[in-house]
């Protein structure tokens, strides 16, 4: 049976995947919402779906089509900017639809226990996209971990260069207090990636933090992390500019580069794949990815010494202050 649905940020980003996923599991977008109006896209998935740019108007709309023609709102998916998030993850429960929300779920791990009593109030359910967890090279990794020695302590590398454009930093992405900064917006799915395969942090130095790169050292449970995170065009590989590429991922595993290049395509299908049959990752599954990337954004850059990652010996020199 098919599930209606309404999207708050149709303009954004991040929208045309879960557009995709919405049509390609069969389902109906009863409506979408977006200050901005630069929304053609919809013309792609769905033509006929009414369209706001007033929250007001597409409350209004949506709570007509309840009473008046008895239609009833399943899920809301929510790509709007991530300080947002939980306000629209609260509207949703309270208009009676289960939430599917784009990472970051929150920004503050403090924020998710209120949303954990008004899910259990409300009885629906807050979804979030870790698709990492979904893809089929991590997935061997995790069984690969799950299945090795108990003590065993994996050193990891983890390489998430995407270039981004002067706009990124100018937009509500560039600001810290609606973002959570580079680690948090661009580095949420890999640290919950880290943490679902190899236990949780024990141990967290940050080596640099700014509007453009972010990286550190991590101790978990189960490996030692050092990890780069960049939007800066200048950070990519010769070899991949060649291919007139602008994004690069990496993870080094004992050495062993995980075949990471391919198979995201389709990953946002598969996560509302699972949460239409009640397998979505929730609240606590995100919970400790929250807490991390808070940790991150808020800790005191340390010096190199010990372990760091090899892309801050560049020769480009990086500042540290």
């Amino acid at each position: 049976m098919k599930k209606n649905f309404a999207l708050i940020g149709a303009a954004g980003y991040v929208a045309p995947k879960h557009l995709k996923a919405i049509k390609e599991t069969n389902n109906n977008l009863l409506a979408a919402l977006d200050k901005f109006d630069s929304v053609g896209v919809l013309d792609s998935y769905f033509p006929d779906t009414d369209f706001f740019v007033e929250f007001e108007r597409f409350d209004r709309h949506l709570e007509k089509l309840k009473r008046r023609k008895g239609i009833v709102l399943d899920y809301v998916s929510i790509c709007t900017p991530n300080y947002l998030h939980d306000a629209h993850i609260r509207m949703a429960l309270r208009r009676g639809a289960n939430a599917i929300c784009e990472k970051p779920l929150v920004l503050n791990p403090w924020n998710i226990e209120p949303l954990i009593e008004i899910e259990g109030e409300c009885e629906r359910k807050v979804n979030t996209i870790l698709q990492l967890r979904l893809h089929h090279s991590i997935v061997a990794l995790k069984k690969m971990v799950d299945e090795g020695p108990k003590d065993k302590i994996y050193d990891i590398d983890l390489t998430y260069l995407t270039s981004r454009g002067s706009w990124y930093n100018s937009s509500w992405k560039g600001e810290i207090g609606k973002s959570g900064g580079i680690a948090t917006n661009i580095g949420v799915h890999f640290f919950d990636m880290l943490l679902w395969i190899f236990g949780g942090a024990t141990e967290n130095i940050v080596h640099k933090h700014d509007l453009y790169n972010a990286s550190g050292y991590l101790e978990l449970e189960k490996a030692r992390v050092r990890w780069f995170l960049s939007i800066d065009y200048k950070n990519i590989p010769e070899s991949v500019k060649m291919k007139n590429q602008r994004t690069y991922r990496s993870i080094l595993v004992d050495g062993k580069e995980i075949e990471f290049s391919s198979g995201f395509t389709e990953l946002h299908t598969k996560s509302y794949i699972e949460i239409l049959n009640n397998n979505g990752f929730g609240l606590v599954d995100a919970k400790p990815s929250i807490q991390l990337v808070h940790d991150i954004r808020n800790a005191e850059l340390s010096p190199l010494r010990g372990e760091y990652h090899p892309f801050l010996n560049r020769s480009k020199k990086l500042q540290y202050t």
